[in-house]
């Protein structure tokens, strides 16, 4: 399965532009898609899911054109969903709410429909508590019952939208675990601001900024981005130059993760290039992306 997007564009009323002209591959397994909170992400997963339509540029999903009703049809029947609101209905248990849906979802047969649910609670771990109502449920549960309603239908292409932001750390872990399962013969796709979620879960991945792709790749590609400009810096003397990613102060000593293309200069302290890791690649694109874009309007044009 493999879904291609070609100058995807979205321009809402009032000629706010949430994507320009994005150029995407995705094929079978675990991809993700990371950027901060208002690049685009969502417009696109909800052109993705059919719930929009681009303004311009072409979907096409399994050989399936996006740009007919009927295409767009096609594609919600092998499609799950996972929104990054999902309404539930609090007074319902888990195994109601899904039997509910599951009827949403044209699942008529009753004897068939109730051995999905009871297979999909077991799947999230939610089998033990499927008759408590979901307004007892934590946060991680309720994104647990909200995959498990995705899942219904057995999709081929599986979209979730920043699931794991707001869960504490045990449930990230579990939610991160499980969607890792899901992914196989199936597409998946993991959009989130969440750098961690990414480097857990994913191999490939394309980085949005300001509705527009800045990256396509590998993790370790994402990683060498920053390759060269990492440094250590241990000092009792003011905070080195440099974008600072991490710090630990230990007594009146301070140490210093820094992305700099120089080598930081201390008066007194210790200096030593370090090994990249995606968050320090992924930090750097966005800031040469930031420099460009002040640069660019820095930039005269030139009258005709």
């Amino acid at each position: 399965m493999v879904i291609t997007m070609r100058g995807v564009t979205k321009v809402y009323r009032g000629q706010a532009r949430a994507l320009s002209g994005v150029d995407l591959t995705i094929e079978n397994g675990m991809f993700g898609l990371l950027g901060p909170n208002g690049a685009g992400k969502t417009t696109l997963m909800r052109i993705l899911a059919g719930i929009l339509r681009p303004s311009a540029g072409s979907v096409v999903v399994d050989g399936i054109d996006c740009s007919t009703e009927r295409g767009r049809t096609a594609v919600k029947r092998m499609l799950g969903y996972l929104p990054q609101e999902l309404g539930v209905y609090p007074d319902l248990n888990a195994r109601e709410f899904l039997d509910y849906i599951a009827v949403l979802k044209g699942l008529n047969d009753g004897r068939a429909r109730r051995a999905r649910v009871a297979e999909l609670l077991e799947t999230v771990g939610l089998a033990d508590v499927a008759g408590r109502k979901l307004k007892t449920y934590s946060g991680g549960m309720k994104r647990r019952v909200g995959i498990a309603q995705a899942l219904l239908n057995d999709p081929r292409l599986l979209i979730v939208d920043e699931p794991t932001a707001g869960l504490d750390p045990e449930e990230r872990i579990h939610f991160r675990n499980l969607l890792v399962d899901l992914g196989g013969e199936r597409i998946v796709i993991l959009s989130t601001h969440i750098v961690e979620d990414i480097a857990q879960t994913c191999q490939r991945l394309a980085v949005l900024d300001k509705g527009r792709i800045i990256f396509t790749g590998t993790i370790p590609a994402l990683v060498d981005v920053a390759r060269g400009v990492v440094w250590t810096v241990t000092t009792t003397g003011p905070r080195p130059q440099g974008t600072v990613i991490a710090m630990l102060r230990s007594g009146e000593a301070a140490q210093y993760r820094i992305l700099s293309e120089q080598a930081p200069v201390v008066a007194q302290g210790i200096v030593a290039p370090a090994e990249p890791g995606i968050e320090d690649g992924y930090v750097w694109l966005m800031r040469d992306q930031q420099s460009a874009g002040a640069m660019a309007e820095l930039t005269p044009v030139a009258s005709a």
